[in-house]
């Protein structure tokens, strides 16, 4: 043989030494961190301590009870993410942050010195974070699911410089601030079919922040999509507010019942005026006191406005006679990258930043916009708004209307 190795012998040697098997432990406030976390019989007593413990592919099974918060500083693997989990969700109420928390907030996933990677936090109730319920910073494929995050001093699910980050079928209300706050230069986030209700600000805020490095001051390649987001918005702040959102896509949201504006596109803090997004078949009705559906307003002096966003097959209805479906900054609606059509709309636009409002009729012929969309009336649109049964009923002029979208669009909300 030469001195070679036999295969069956390396294939013998990479089964022995390969990734040990994951393991599940669990977790109950009537434990022990002196335990072996093996069997309920044996948990452990505190989130810190299982997070501080677990491996690369294991899951902390947190029983029903009332929990400190817990500082995550550790990562799992790629194909192997660490989880921490609640059983039965919900059932496991994080009350407070823990001992090791930096920021004051309930759950907190960071490393100074380095990122964080490969975590999964499901199904908590998290109450009363004097910050933020769930705080993510610096990380790289962190999935936030399941959780209701109620009540936070600022905002339920925050995020900070974390690309890859999804935070998908949760419940966030009640908070200071917003319901899901994506910031500072994080690419690739997903936000996907949470429920975000009764925030002071916004639903979802997306931020990219010129002001803080590192990082290009630029959210980009966000997908938000099939989330209902409805009764936020009293202290100011859009349902989805996007500061510095670019190359992004938001579809298939329900909207309702908000009371700044809609949806934003725009630039305060970040570096270029939200621009390149696809938004699509998405439901915005606005409140009686609200502003305008989508609001895309001219950038700061020395930054660049929002371009080239495109608006297809989306219910753009607000009630209020002083305000209308789309409101665009002096030239922005004549850019010939910008693109608004196949969308139900109400019989007024404005194409200098709100100065003026004009009709569909005039929004057509000075920008050559929305030639295909529908002026209909809210009553034939929605099956009943009283019961908040939000769907377009049988026979409603929107119906199959709209544009085909190919296989942008696979599922409706």
């Amino acid at each position: 043989m030469n001195g070679a190795i036999p295969l069956l012998t390396i294939i013998a040697v990479a089964l022995i030494h390969g990734p040990a098997a994951a393991a599940t432990f669990y977790v109950d406030d009537t434990g022990d961190d002196e335990n072996n976390g093996l069997t309920p019989g044996t948990a452990w007593a505190t989130l810190q301590h299982a997070v501080d413990t677990i491996g690369p592919g294991d899951t902390a099974l947190v029983l029903e009870g009332s929990y400190e918060g817990c500082r995550i500083e550790s990562s799992g693997e790629a194909g192997q993410p660490k989880t921490l989990r609640a059983h039965p969700p919900w059932g496991a109420v994080v009350v407070e942050p823990g001992p090791n928390n930096q920021h004051d907030s309930n759950i907190e996933v960071e490393m100074f010195d380095g990122v964080v990677e490969h975590w999964v936090i499901d199904g908590f109730e998290i109450v009363d974070g004097p910050r933020s319920g769930v705080d993510v910073r610096g990380t790289r494929d962190i999935t936030v699911q399941k959780c209701h995050v109620e009540n936070s001093g600022r905002t339920g699910i925050f995020t900070a410089f974390s690309d890859d980050v999804v935070v998908q079928f949760n419940e966030s209300e009640l908070n200071g601030e917003h319901g899901v706050y994506i910031s500072n230069s994080g690419d690739f986030p997903v936000v996907r079919g949470n429920l975000l209700h009764d925030n002071f600000a916004a639903g979802v805020h997306m931020n990219g922040d010129r002001n803080f490095t590192p990082g290009d001051g630029l959210i980009s390649f966000a997908t938000v999509e099939a989330n209902v987001i409805w009764e936020n918005g009293v202290g100011g702040a859009s349902a989805i507010n996007c500061d510095g959102v670019s190359d992004s896509v938001i579809r298939d949201n329900l909207l309702y019942r908000n009371h700044a504006s809609g949806l934003s596109l725009y630039a305060i803090d970040g570096s270029e005026g939200s621009s390149r997004n696809e938004v699509h078949d998405n439901i915005i009705v606005m409140a009686e006191d609200s502003r305008w559906v989508v609001n895309i307003p001219e950038s700061p002096e020395g930054i660049a406005n929002p371009r080239c966003n495109k608006i297809v097959n989306n219910v753009l209805y607000t009630p209020r006679l002083d305000r209308g479906s789309i409101l665009i900054y002096p030239g922005g609606a004549e850019d010939p990258c910008f693109k608004s059509d196949y969308n139900v709309v109400v019989d007024r636009f404005s194409r200098d930043g709100g100065e003026t409002i004009i009709s569909l009729a005039r929004w057509r012929r000075t920008t050559g916009q929305d030639r295909h969309s529908l002026l209909v009336p809210s009553g034939i649109l929605l099956a009943n708004r009283a019961s908040e049964e939000l769907r377009l009923h049988v026979g409603s002029p929107p119906m199959d209307r709209g544009l085909f979208l190919g296989s942008a669009l696979l599922d409706d909300l």
